[in-house]
C-alpha cells in the first residue's frame, strides 16, 4: 500500500488525475456557450458548491486584472474569468485538472496560463503579482493551512483580495457511508479529522478506494484566524448547504470568506 504520509500533495494530484478520467463534477469544463456569454458580460463563478459568487466580491471591471485561480483546475472558474477579461493563471497540483483548463482555452481562443504545483508553495510567482486570488473549496486536501494563507498574502498586491471557500469542519463528524447509503447522521469522528490518522492504509483503501484523495478537516481558527494571522482583513462571509447531502437540512456545509490585503 502506498505510503502517503510524506507527500499527500503528490498523492492527491494523482487522485485528481483519476477523477478527471472518471468525469468528476469538478472536472467538467464549461461549455463554449458559457464562454461566449462571459465574453458578453453574462457570467458567474462558484466558490462554494454551486452557489454563484456575489459579484461585489470581485472587481467591477476584470479587464487587465491579474487573477490567480488557486487549486482551481478543472476548466470551470478560470476560463470564465478569462473570458470576462481577466489575465488568469490557474494553479493546481493535478496535470489532469489543468488539462481541462487548457482544453477550454484552446477550444475557445482564451489566453490563460496554467502552472503545476502545491497550493502551499507559490514560489513560482513573485511578490505582489496578483490582484485577486480565487480559491474554491480545496484546502481540505492539504494537512496544514498556514503556508497557504501566507503565500496568498505574499503574491497579492496591496489592496488585492482573497476569495476563499472551505468546508464546515462539522461535516467530518459523520459516518459518510451511513449518510450516502442510508441517509443517516451518525457521529463517529472526533475533530479535527484526517484520513491519514483516522484510518490505516488498508482501512482507507477498503472505505474509499486505494487511489482516493486524502482529506483533512481544519478548525475555523485555522481557516479564519489563520487568514488574519497572515495579515488579511476579512470583509465578507457567506455559507451554503450541500443540496444532495442528508445533513443539508441541519447545517451549512460550505463557508466562504472575502479578505483584503491592506494597502
Amino acid at each position: 500500500m502506498q505510503d502517503v504520509m510524506g507527500d499527500p500533495g503528490a498523492h492527491n494530484g494523482a487522485a485528481w488525475d483519476k477523477y478527471v478520467q472518471e468525469g468528476n463534477e469538478w472536472s467538467r469544463p464549461v461549455t463554449a456557450d458559457d464562454v461566449e456569454r462571459a465574453r458578453a458580460g453574462d457570467w458567474s463563478v462558484a466558490l462554494i458548491g454551486h452557489q454563484p459568487v456575489d459579484r461585489s466580491w470581485l472587481p467591477t471591471d476584470l479587464n487587465g486584472k491579474d487573477v490567480l485561480c488557486l487549486a482551481s483546475g478543472g476548466g470551470q472558474q478560470g476560463p470564465i474569468l478569462a473570458a470576462a477579461g481577466a489575465r488568469v493563471t490557474v494553479f493546481d497540483n493535478s496535470p489532469g485538472q489543468l488539462g481541462q483548463d487548457q482544453l477550454v482555452a484552446a477550444r475557445d481562443g482564451l489566453e490563460l496560463r496554467t502552472v503545476l504545483g502545491d497550493m502551499r508553495d507559490l514560489s513560482a510567482f513573485g511578490n505582489a503579482t496578483f490582484d485577486v486570488v480565487f480559491h474554491p473549496v480545496s484546502n481540505l486536501f492539504v494537512p496544514d493551512l498556514a503556508a497557504v494563507w501566507r503565500e496568498c498574502f505574499r503574491v497579492l498586491r496591496p489592496g488585492g483580495t482573497l476569495l476563499a471557500g472551505f468546508l464546515n469542519p462539522d461535516v467530518y463528524l459523520f459516518d459518510h457511508e451511513a449518510i450516502d447509503e442510508r441517509g443517516e447522521l451518525i457521529v463517529v469522528h472526533k475533530l479535527p479529522y484526517s484520513d491519514v490518522t483516522q484510518y490505516s492504509a488498508e482501512e482507507r483503501a477498503a472505505k474509499f478506494g486505494p487511489d482516493a484523495a486524502l482529506e483533512y478537516s481544519h478548525t475555523l481558527t485555522d481557516q479564519i484566524a489563520g487568514q488574519m494571522a497572515a495579515g488579511f482583513v476579512l470583509t465578507g462571509f457567506t455559507e451554503a448547504p450541500h443540496q444532495s447531502n442528508a445533513s443539508a437540512p441541519y447545517m451549512s456545509h460550505y463557508f466562504a470568506t472575502l479578505a483584503v490585503k491592506p494597502g
